[in-house]
């Protein structure tokens, strides 16, 4: 499959869009911690090399990316949804959330965002387009994507420091074989997903 491209940016600026912002979540799937979701404007003229979806990619690589990618843009930020709000509302409305939180985080507004999925979240400030497997060939998309997934790995290694019997810092709070033994012997902690089957079936 072939990277993604700023393709899509280059027509939007070329109709008078000044900042275009892609947008990305991670940790919908996992059974604990929270979920992230990040926005970016990249600079036309700065585009770091190697963006691609994070799936993609190692965790260095990704780390190495994130680096380049707060070097280079134009703008960046950075919006979660917490354990509470994934429980209240459900996975989905608390990554849209996040996505929008990310969107009003951002210290230059853009004036058009590539949302990665098929939704679009409530209340953006701007225009926007909602992108099917976007973060495989959208290049803002992309570098959001890297930047969501290195927020919430770090996030999940602080949650390890806290409930350090679960493995957080490996898997993520993904629902690996280690994770659901871990859960099956100690019961889920704060950080679960209580409304996740596998969670609510090892609190039985």
């Amino acid at each position: 499959m072939s990277a993604p491209t700023f393709d899509i940016e280059y027509g939007l600026i070329a109709r008078g869009a000044r900042g275009v912002a892609g947008i990305d979540e991670a940790g919908r799937g996992p059974l604990a911690g929270p979920v992230a979701a990040a926005a970016v404007i990249l600079d036309p003229e700065r585009l770091p090399p190697g963006l691609d979806d994070s799936k993609k990619l190692s965790p260095r690589v990704r780390e190495i990316l994130f680096e380049a990618i707060m070097i280079n843009a134009r703008a960046v930020a950075i919006g979660f949804g917490s354990l509470d709000e994934i429980v209240r509302l459900n996975i989905r409305e608390a990554s849209l959330l996040a996505m929008r939180r990310a969107v009003q985080s951002l210290a230059t507004p853009p004036d058009f965002a590539l949302v990665d999925g098929n939704a679009l979240p409530a209340g953006l400030p701007c225009p926007a387009r909602a992108i099917v497997k976007g973060d495989a060939t959208c290049l803002s998309i992309a570098a959001a994507s890297i930047v969501a997934k290195v927020a919430r790995d770090r996030a999940m290694a602080r949650l390890h420091i806290a409930y350090p019997a679960y493995g957080f810092a490996s898997h993520q709070g993904y629902g690996t074989r280690r994770h659901l033994v871990a859960l099956a012997k100690h019961g889920p902690c704060d950080a679960h997903r209580a409304t996740f089957a596998p969670v609510t079936a090892a609190r039985q």
